[in-house]
């Protein structure tokens, strides 16, 4: 189970590289297609924390505990708030936001909070898999999905914010890779934690209803066109059709 926690961390960490794509996009195209690539991401978060994590914890944990896996997911969600609040972890998914921050100061406070959000990642990834592999495998996707968007934000905030962009592209694949160690420190730990490990699948869908609600929706609204925010909902819908395709396969 380690070497698919690797590999599917090592891929997630990858990710971060896909910021270079801003070089050679025009920015009202790359504007239009992240937007998509957000209500997308924010669909199969939504459908991997209600059609995936969800039942796959009651199944394991049993109905009558169903009580203590939604506080468990409550309090994911809580943590979500929390770090967004206090570590001045935010998602940048315009380039609108982009070209808003330029100020180098934030620019590490990006650096900082991925390194942590990635780490967690991590943990959350490693857990999945010890639970189940296709939860695993949904897990990962639901994450790398997500990963997109954020990441060409973000390395537009460290350009913007005073890098260059060779370095920018380099720091922030080596915040990105804190999601490896995430993984092996959640694979290491799941021996201690024993059957009590169920409990961060809800708490993981808590996670995910947060950045999809708080972070990714409120994205797709601004100022919003009714064509346009008809297709950012169908780009929605796709996110959870998605992820009820896996369930059904």
């Amino acid at each position: 189970m380690l070497i698919w926690i690797l590999i599917s961390t090592f891929l997630i960490s990858t990710i971060a590289f896909i910021g270079a794509l801003t070089l050679f996009l025009k920015e009202k195209f790359l504007n239009n297609i992240l937007l998509i690539l957000v209500a997308f991401s924010a669909g199969a978060l939504i459908g991997g924390a209600f059609l995936h994590l969800l039942p796959e914890a009651i199944s394991k944990a049993g109905a009558e505990k169903s009580f203590s896996l939604f506080l468990y997911l409550l309090l994911g969600f809580c943590t979500s708030f929390i770090l967004e609040q206090f570590i001045k972890w935010h998602h940048h998914h315009t380039i609108k936001h982009v070209a808003e921050c330029k100020i180098k100061p934030f620019s590490y406070l990006i650096l900082i909070g991925d390194g942590i959000h990635n780490f967690i990642d991590g943990l959350v990834i490693a857990t999945s898999f010890i639970i189940n592999f296709s939860i695993g495998i949904v897990t990962t996707i639901a994450i790398a999905l997500h990963e997109i968007p954020q990441e060409l934000g973000d390395y537009g905030v460290l350009v913007y914010g005073g890098f260059k962009k060779r370095k920018a592209l380099m720091l922030n694949y080596l915040s990105a890779i804190s999601v490896i160690f995430g993984g092996i420190a959640g694979y290491l730990l799941s021996n201690l934690i024993g059957p009590a490990i169920i409990f961060l699948l809800p708490f993981t869908a808590g996670n995910f209803i947060y950045i999809a609600s708080a972070d990714l929706i409120p994205e797709i609204k601004h100022k919003a066109s009714i064509r346009k925010s008809l297709v950012h909902f169908f780009a929605f819908l796709a996110g959870i059709c998605f992820m009820l395709m896996i369930k059904l396969l």
